[in-house]
Parts: structure tokens; sequence; C-alpha cells
């Protein structure tokens, strides 16, 4: 059984939602049967034997212009590192190359080769490098056809997801799914053109074969269902993650980052800051190389993108500078939302903010977050977004359009999301403290400080608290899934605008912790002091189906950080996270709020400055983003 719990100390809500016999029913899924049988001619996969202990299995055919996959099963996985690689055919985009399952799309006919080669990870000391290779003939065809993107290596017990492509001419909405073999699979197919995957548990590696049949057209889905070790009583993680690896393979800390940070082995004392001391408790000035030696990826992509964007878009070094307050940085397809721990000292990221290709995108997992129905008794909303010259400063990218993005379209959503979690790190160890560190482990530390309330938040509390009881109780309800009162029920957006607008917060989120409320101060002063974005916040209806059109404005403010009673509490975290800054320097420079039209909507008010856009703006909007969303809570 899967327990489902809050971890007590400085927790985080766990990744998944659980019933009471322990199955995953986050709200918003609504698993039924499982998938029946397929009783269509389907194309098994065929075992191809090597010299050595790898088995391959491949597709029966490989069309030109399909997303296809070969699998590769062999001894003892978990305790390898793996590398694909191509020898023959026209290039591909191997972003699975350090999974089982080697992913591609051909482009062109032709023989293709591969090789996979299986290194021991750090420590294993009895096994041995393994290598085999295996060629497959990929036929032409004609365009029209399914297109399942993208067969994927998967932890038991998780929840996945599947995006199928179209013609126009054939409706997804006609589209049936059946399981051809493997364990039962539990899918949630109000939308078949992205169902929702429950998987099961398995006692060994297990493949599984799903199929999507169309009017005339069909295709074929395969994933592979990996075993994973049971989590101890005290494991930090009760749950099988996605399987990580050291980026760097020669780092110098690559064994120390695989035992300490993303497994379900890992107990709250178990590895000490001598194994994995703070990135700047080295003693010199740390470079990007010496972050990159602490990333933790389930795909190299995640590693190569995040490198590139401290590369091009951290000309301040402000990130280098706040990452050296963290032990190491792990990116995976499974991590939603982004969040920090200070049990291992890590920041984790969802990589949706880091691809760059689709193919790249077909690689994260889509599963809704747990949380989207947590306050849906409310009878209002609070949507946020990053603006700039009166447009949405995040790019729009419809994963239907299958459309490559710049760098520079990773720079908004990144960086927003770095500055709020390393302020979180920095809160709680900033550069000035790391030399007087003494204690056996972070935890330890984080005790000594905690008792001391050596926190920014802390003094932020201590010196500007925030008053609204209101606004605290209905975070509760919003953002720790408490259940709401019959008064918070009746509450209206004009109630919750007097409640929020007389107090002192930048955010609604800021209201569910100290720790929160001191990081989203520093979020937006640090977006609109670098990059001229600045931050909306609004309340609004809570209409069906809500969207940027018909949700109404009831309050709304653009850059409310600059705000004169919010400056001097964004200028103390400044002051404690990135001192050479100068607080009131950064702050007396943002720009005054503007204030948004009440009684329209959140879409006509995009366009606040008088500045006019010197196009129209994008007919597509992007999903409405409701505060709090792309961080998980922390709390003492």
């Amino acid at each position: 059984m899967r327990k489902c719990q809050y971890i007590p100390f400085l927790a985080i809500l766990l990744l998944s939602g659980c019933d009471d016999d322990g199955s995953f029913f986050g709200p918003g899924f609504q698993f039924g049967d499982p998938l029946p049988a397929c009783t269509a001619t389907t194309n098994a996969l065929l075992a191809v034997t090597t010299a050595g202990p790898i088995t391959f299995y491949r597709e029966a055919e490989y069309i030109q212009g399909r997303a296809a996959s070969i699998t590769a099963m062999l001894p003892d996985s978990r305790h390898y590192l793996l590398q694909w690689q191509q020898h023959d055919g026209a290039p591909l985009e191997l972003v699975t190359a350090q999974r089982q399952i080697l992913a591609f799309e051909p482009q062109h006919p032709g023989e293709y080769r591969f090789s996979l080669t299986a290194t021991p990870m750090p420590g294993q000391t009895t096994l041995k490098t393994l290598s085999a290779e295996i060629t497959v003939q990929v036929t032409a065809a004609e365009p029209h056809q399914f297109n399942i993107r993208l067969d994927h290596q998967l932890s038991e017990g998780a929840n996945a997801s599947l995006r199928l492509e179209a013609p126009s001419e054939q409706k997804t909405q006609a589209v049936t799914w059946c399981q051809v073999s493997g364990p039962t699979v539990r899918v949630d197919l109000r939308d078949p053109a992205r169902p929702l995957l429950q998987l099961p548990w398995v006692s060994q590696d297990e493949r599984v074969h799903l199929k999507a049949i169309g009017t005339e057209l069909a295709d074929d889905a395969y994933l592979l269902i990996t075993n994973e070790p049971a989590a101890p009583a005290d494991a930090l993680f009760e749950e099988p993650l996605s399987r990580v690896h050291p980026y760097l393979e020669a780092s110098p800390y690559a064994q120390a980052l695989q035992r300490c940070i993303y497994n379900n082995q890992l107990a709250l004392r178990d590895c000490s800051l001598a194994e994995l001391p703070l990135i700047g408790q080295s003693g010199r000035k740390a470079n990007i190389d010496d972050i990159m030696a602490r990333v933790l990826v389930s795909h190299d992509w995640m590693g190569d993108n995040f490198k590139l964007f401290l590369q091009q878009h951290d000309k301040h070094r402000d990130f280098i500078k706040l990452l050296q307050s963290v032990t190491a940085i792990v990116i995976s397809y499974d991590i939603q939302p982004a969040f920090y721990w200070v049990a291992t000292g890590a920041i984790y990221l969802n990589p949706d903010d880091l691809w760059l290709t689709p193919t790249q995108r077909d690689t994260i997992n889509e599963t809704p977050d747990f949380r989207n129905e947590f306050g849906s008794e409310l009878h209002f909303l609070m949507p946020w977004r990053y603006v700039k010259d009166n447009r949405y400063a995040s790019g729009i990218y419809d994963p239907e359009q299958r459309i490559s993005r710049p760098t520079t379209a990773l720079q908004t959503d990144l960086s927003s999301l770095l500055y709020h979690e390393l302020a979180h790190a920095n809160d709680f160890f900033p550069r000035t403290c790391h030399a007087n560190l003494n204690e056996k482990t972070l935890y330890d530390a984080y005790l000594a400080r905690h008792k001391a309330q050596l926190f920014a938040s802390d003094r932020l509390e201590q010196s500007y608290p925030l008053l609204s009881t209101e606004m605290s109780a209905l975070a509760e309800v919003r953002f720790l899934g408490q259940s709401a009162t019959d008064d918070q029920r009746a509450f209206s957006p004009v109630d919750v605008s007097q409640f929020f607008t007389s107090d002192h917060a930048n955010d609604f989120y800021a209201y569910s912790t100290k720790r929160e409320d001191a990081a989203m101060l520093f979020e937006e002063s640090m977006m609109s002091h670098r990059l001229g974005v600045q931050r909306d916040i609004g309340i609004t209806n809570a209409p069906t189906d809500a969207a940027a059109q018909n949700v109404i404005v009831s309050w709304g403010e653009r850059g409310r950080v600059g705000h004169e009673k919010l400056k001097p509490r964004a200028a103390l975290i400044i002051n404690h996270l990135l001192p050479e800054l100068g607080g009131s320097h950064v702050i007396a420079n943002l720009p005054a709020p503007l204030a948004m039209r009440v009684d329209k909507s959140w879409a006509d008010n995009l366009i606040l400055s008088p500045a006019r856009l010197s196009t129209p703006e994008a007919t597509i909007l992007p999903p409405l983003q409701l505060s709090g969303d792309r961080h998980q809570l922390i709390l003492d």
C-alpha cells in the first residue's frame, strides 16, 4: 500500500495523491476500468538476442515519419548508466539515449544501426560494462498516419501521459484504445488524444503494449515499466522515482549525487555535508562547470539545455551565485511542480521550462498537478502572468504544432522558477553562512539556524508581518487542500479583494507560509529588475472552464511589488539573498504598479500601459495560471 502524508519536517506535498487503498487518484483524474484487450491485428515486439545478456525488443516494422522505439532488457538495469549511439542512417534526435527504451522518429527510409553501452554506476564494482548492437530497416510511407509520441521508460506505480497526433481528417474523438500485452494499465480517456496512465506495480521490469485505433488508422505505444526497490519506513521519498543519473559521469560527486538526492532508499541523515557539501562551501568562486557537476537528470537533453541557459542568460551571474546554496539540481520528467528541499539541499525542476525541440517536449510527463482542484469550492480565482510591453512575456507553443523554440524563449519561465526556488535555498543557507556550517548534516545545520531564527523569512515576518487572517485561512484551502468553511464559500471576489489589498503581500501564495512570502517577493523583484518583466496578479470570479477570456477582474495590479508598502519587505529579502545588489537600490528603480480595469476580462487587461502594441497580440492565449501553480509548498 502506498502511504500519503506530510513529511513532518520542512515538509513538501508529496508528488502524488492517494485514496484509501493507496491508489493514485489526484483531482482531475477519472481512471476507469482497465483497457479492453485488443482484438485487431497487432504488431508484437520481436526479441533480438545478442552475444551477451542484453536482449533487444524491436517493432515488427519501422515506418518513415512514425514515432518508433527499441527496448533493451538487461539484468540489474538500475545499476547501469546507459548510452545509445547511432552509427548508420539519416541523423536522428535521440532524446532518450540514456534510457532502456530508445525512442526516435525516422524521417527517411533506410537502414539504421544503433549500439547500446551499459556502464556500471559509480560504486558498482562487481558489474562489468555491457554492449550490443542492433540494426533496423525503415520503410517509406505516406505522411498521413497516427503517431503516438513517445514510447517511455517509467517507474512502477507512477502516473504518465501519452500524446496522439492524427491527420486533420481523422478526429481523435473517434479513437479507441486497447491493451495488447503486459500488466494491466488503467487509463483516463476523457481526452483520447492525451490519455493519462496509472501504471501497475511489477515484480520485474515489464513491457506494456497499447494501441490507438481510429476509423482507418492505428498506431502502437510501447512502455517499459521498471521494478524499483521498496522504500524503507524512514525513506524521504516513499514512492518509486524516475531513474536519474549524474549529467557529468566524471563528476567527483557522482556517487554521492546518486545516493543522496533522488531515490526512495534515502533517509534523513544518510548523507553528511562532508560527503556532499553545498556548492559554495568549496571556498572558491563557483563557475558553470562546478554547477553542472551537481546536476542529476532523467534525460541528458535536460542538462544540455540547463547548461546552455546558464551560459547564455545568466550574464549577471545571479544564478551562479544563488546556486552555491544548493547541493544539487535535479531535472526529471516526473517532477511536477518544482520544489526545494532542505532535507537534501537540492532544487528539483520540471523540465517543461527547458525543452527546445518538440521531441524533447515529448519526453515530459503531462499528467495534471494533483492539487489542481484544491479550493474548487471557493468562488474566486487569483490568476497571474508575467508581461513585457503589454504582451505575455512567455512564448505560446501549442504541442500539436510541433514547433521548436529558441533559447531566448526559456528566459522568462526558467528565470522566474530559479529565482523562486533558489530564494528558499538562500533563505536557509545564504553564502554568508557557508564557512560556518559545522554540523554533520545539512538538516542539522537547518535545525540550528531555525532555532536561532536566522532566516530572512523569519526577519520578514518579525519586521513586516502579513496581517490578513482571512487570506491566511483561504491559503490553507487553496494550497493545502483544507475544506472550505461556509463563510469562505460565501466570499465573493469583491470580499477577497478587500482582504488582499488591505494587506501588503504581492501574491496570494505568500499567505501559504512565510517562506513562500519571501520567495514571492524575491522572484517578482528580480524579474522586474533584471528582465524588465512585470508580474500581473488579479482577483476574478471562478466560472467553469475558466480562461483568460471569461474570468472577470474584480481587482488587479501589474507590478505590485513596486507598491510603497511592499518595497521595504522586498528590500529586506534582496539584502539577505543577494546583498551585493543593494535592496533599496533595486526597489527604488522598480516601476510603479498599474491598476487593472475592473469588470473587464483577464485577457482584456493585458494592455494596460499607454504604449500600444506595434502588431496585434496573438489570438491564442495561454492557459490561465493560478497563484502557486508552479511551486510545491514547503512547510516548517
